[in-house]
């Protein structure tokens, strides 16, 4: 905590005074959509806002701080090389998934409302697929409905979703900024980390109190790697995470408006971080702040957990920052379904493969899975129980029946339900417990002959390389509405990133090659 309150360096009054809102209105508001034009000196300071001087060298830095420090000093060549790997792999994942979600009406009804309202900006953000030019917030805010409505993202420990606000909003501050590749993922990297920092230990209290945990952490990755990538000072980071606290959202007994909103209120966080806005020093972690709000207390004290433990502390969140990479238990969500089922799918069908179990000999399968698994969202507001009630399709027990009879499951729809899986899903039981931990089922196979077989999960099977991500990605291609070579291009592109000279290709190569196709598309939108 800081020893006294730190008074903002500019007023309400002055600030819009200074910016140009108080006279414009909502007009003025659309002009400030796109990011400021103001030139910067060698600390990347906007001539006319007095140098900040707000944070005196305190013994305890406040968390919005320590982050910032970190975010500010991180270089390209302080990655190791499995995280740079990851960066790679999180990005082509959130592409694909945009390019995916570009055919679907969650998508598509978002890049409407964009071109209806933004269309013809200057100095804005490309949408993806499309290829119009919008306001930053809302290519953002595009880009990542496409991302969430193609469900081909990545995961963090159950309900949280990074990808689907930190991708969209890196690359529209790298086209803004003309950043590198390497620029690029730096920036990934350390919005990734931010966020789940923030989010690891608090995601089942954060749910239980109403709120949805993915939207409202992240839009603080999402802010934190557009302030990186934009080349913010250590005490523009610092407000840039002070603002997010007013933007953060999403609730559950909604839950009509996510990430997309997340990664449009982390830009509008940016934007006025840029102008010079303050954003509370202990914004975070103060009597009133950030964990207060959402969690309940600012004293790492939570309702639920993963594990059992209740209780968890601030200066835990950022403990070894940049020695040890939470970033790196991002795990990809390459199944169109819910996060928890995933393992089921592919535990099942290799503990098959390895014993040579047709469905004809399965008598009954049982999965004991980590007990916050079988109540969705939250134990405290179940709209899904997944250990009693009736087996339907989209249940865990449809999936564990799926992998067992099918050996697999396919990345793009195929139609109607297989009857074994129907009649199989039937004689599924799920078991909770409290002592298993996340996406790491214990499956056990009962044959007809009086044998059982068991598998246990580590919770790591969907954590894997690039060149994995690549392969397993690639059986999405006639689902695309680009080419198998352009996807190619793709892949390369992202494998290549730390030589791209302009992270902005990624977003270029998903432009439909047929440009008559794509005016097209525009004047119906």
């Amino acid at each position: 905590m800081l020893a006294e309150e730190i008074k903002p360096q500019l007023g309400r009054r002055s600030f819009l005074r200074k910016s140009g809102l108080a006279a414009g209105g909502a007009a003025s508001l659309a002009a400030l959509a796109p990011f400021s034009s103001l030139a910067q000196d060698g600390q990347g300071t906007p001539r006319g806002i007095p140098q900040d001087n707000r944070q005196a060298a305190t013994a305890t830095p406040s968390l919005s701080r320590r982050f910032a420090r970190w975010v500010f000093g991180l270089r390209y060549e302080d990655l190791p090389p499995a995280v740079v790997d990851r960066a790679k792999g999180v990005t082509l994942q959130a592409v694909t998934s945009a390019l995916l979600g570009s055919q679907l009406p969650a998508g598509q009804e978002a890049v409407r409302l964009m071109l209806e309202e933004e269309t013809g900006v200057r100095g804005g953000a490309t949408v993806m697929v499309n290829g119009a030019k919008v306001t930053k917030g809302g290519a953002a805010f595009a880009n990542s409905e496409m991302m969430l409505a193609g469900g081909k993202y990545d995961t963090f420990r159950m309900l949280t979703h990074p990808g689907t606000s930190i991708v969209p909003s890196a690359l529209v501050a790298a086209e803004v900024q003309g950043a590198s590749g390497r620029e690029f993922m730096t920036g990934l990297a350390a919005g990734y980390e931010v966020m789940e920092r923030m989010a690891a230990d608090f995601i089942p209290t954060v749910m239980a109190r109403g709120f949805h945990a993915g939207p409202v952490f992240g839009i603080f990755g999402a802010a934190v790697a557009a302030s990186k990538i934009m080349r913010f000072t250590e005490s523009q980071i610092t407000d840039t995470i002070g603002l997010c606290v007013n933007l953060a959202g999403g609730n559950l007994e909604s839950a009509a408006l996510r990430e997309g909103a997340a990664a449009r209120n982390a830009m509008l966080a940016v934007l006025l971080a840029k102008q010079g806005h303050p954003g509370g020093e202990t914004a975070l972690e103060g009597k009133a702040g950030f964990y207060h709000a959402y969690a309940g207390n600012n004293r790492g004290q939570l309702t639920y957990s993963f594990v059992g433990d209740t209780q968890t502390s601030v200066p835990k969140i950022t403990a070894n920052l940049g020695k040890e990479w939470i970033f790196l238990e991002t795990l990809y969500r390459i199944y169109s379904i819910s996060g928890y089922n995933i393992a089921h799918i592919d535990v099942t069908a290799k503990l098959c493969e390895e014993h040579n179990i047709r469905y004809e000999e399965v008598d009954r399968v049982e999965a004991v899975v980590n007990w916050l698994e079988t109540q969705y969202p939250s134990p405290a507001f179940p709209t899904r129980r997944e250990d009693i009630g009736e087996a339907k399709p989209g249940s865990t027990r449809y999936y564990s029946a799926y992998g067992a009879v099918k050996r697999g499951f396919p990345l793009l729809p195929t139609g109607a339900d297989p009857p074994e899986v129907l009649d199989l899903m039937k004689r599924v039981t799920i078991i909770p417990s409290h002592d298993m931990p996340l996406f790491a089922p214990r499956i056990t196979i009962f044959t007809k002959d009086g044998k059982s077989y068991t598998k246990q999960a580590t919770g790591r099977e969907f954590i894997w390389d690039f060149s994995e991500e690549a392969r397993r990605i690639r059986e999405v291609i006639p689902g695309l509405p680009i080419s198998g070579k352009r996807f190619e291009e793709i892949i390369a592109t992202c494998l290549g990133l730390g030589q791209q000279e302009r992270a902005d290709r990624l977003t270029q190569l998903t432009l439909k090659e047929n440009a008559s196709a794509a005016l097209a598309d525009l004047a119906g939108a």
